[in-house]
């Protein structure tokens, strides 16, 4: 199941569980929409994979042993591993392939 990591790992915003506005890779690394947007340009700065937007986990127990009561969101918060410089270079490089061709 999907770690729902509490923070954005470039701007450091927090993202609950509800966040309408989580983005994730295939390694679920871990972006605000913004941050996704505006400075990753749709490039994962770690994978170079594309972004989706993640899986709000419900609160309520609809089934027995279900939601967020058993299965907690993530409390390690993540930060970039690369430098901006290293980000903006990766993003200009990939931002213009489409994620599927990368």
């Amino acid at each position: 199941m999907l770690e729902l990591r509490p923070n954005c790992e470039c701007c450091d915003v927090d993202l609950p569980p509800d966040a309408a506005d989580a983005r994730i890779c295939s390694y679920e690394c871990t972006f605000c929409a913004d941050c996704v947007d505006t400075v990753l340009h749709d490039v994962c700065p770690n994978c170079g994979g594309g972004f989706v937007p993640r899986p709000i986990r419900p609160a309520g127990e609809w089934r027995p042993g279900e939601g967020l009561t058993h299965h907690p969101a993530g409390t390690v918060r993540r930060h970039l591993r690369h430098s901006r410089e290293e980000v903006a270079a990766l993003s200009a490089r990939l931002r213009d392939t489409p994620p599927g061709e990368r």
